[in-house]
């Protein structure tokens, strides 16, 4: 029997999917209110306006539980930030994953210390080193599978965050950091709901 949680988790990430899709609709009204939802989800970075992505995430109810709330806000932001999904089929997808591929696109040094730098923050800094590597992938225009990152974050950041459980995720991160990167394919495996047809209305 399918997870409820899980089914809401897809649904919300499906749905920052589409805004990306919209965002090229030939529609101008579809395009120009799927920027105005990014622009409100961005806003959930910035002190005194959160309550601005608040319709969007509480719309796709989250459960009652205020740390995946912190965490699917975050999500959000980070999607209306670098909203370049992942195209790759099954296997490497977390964030370590995004990083490896920047590691080797650049070549530079910087990157593995950034990387270094992100798993060792703890469940107070890491959202701000997050909103930092994200804008560093999007420079580079580096996908994110944001299903996974949202899945591994309700981790890090909630009550196990010191736990074996985000020792794993921490480990997995590292693992898809450092394993050679294979050529994207067109077919998105992975994540719930990705093939979008383009909006063309």
């Amino acid at each position: 029997m399918p997870d409820p949680l899980a089914m809401r988790r897809d649904a919300y990430v499906t749905y920052l999917y589409r805004l990306d899709n919209e965002l090229r609709s030939r529609d101008p009204r579809r395009s120009a209110q799927a920027r105005r939802s990014l622009a409100r989800l961005r806003h959930s970075f910035v002190e005194g306006r959160q309550y601005q992505a608040y319709a969007i995430v509480f719309g796709h109810e989250p459960p009652h539980d205020s740390a995946e709330q912190q965490v699917w806000l975050l999500v959000g932001g980070l999607f209306a930030l670098h909203p370049l999904p992942w195209k790759g089929g099954a296997g490497p997808r977390s964030l370590g994953a995004s990083m490896g591929r920047l590691h080797k696109k650049l070549g530079s040094p910087a990157v593995e210390r950034r990387f270094t730098q992100l798993l060792a923050r703890d469940k107070q800094a890491l959202p701000h080193h997050l909103r930092q590597t994200i804008r560093l992938l999007s420079a580079h225009e580096v996908p994110v599978h944001y299903g996974r990152l949202l899945d591994d974050l309700v981790t890090l950041l909630g009550k196990d965050h010191r736990g074996d459980r985000a020792s794993s995720v921490r480990l997995r991160w590292a693992e898809e950091y450092y394993l050679p990167v294979s050529a994207p394919t067109t077919k998105n495996s992975g994540e719930p709901s990705t093939d979008l047809p383009e909006t063309t209305q």
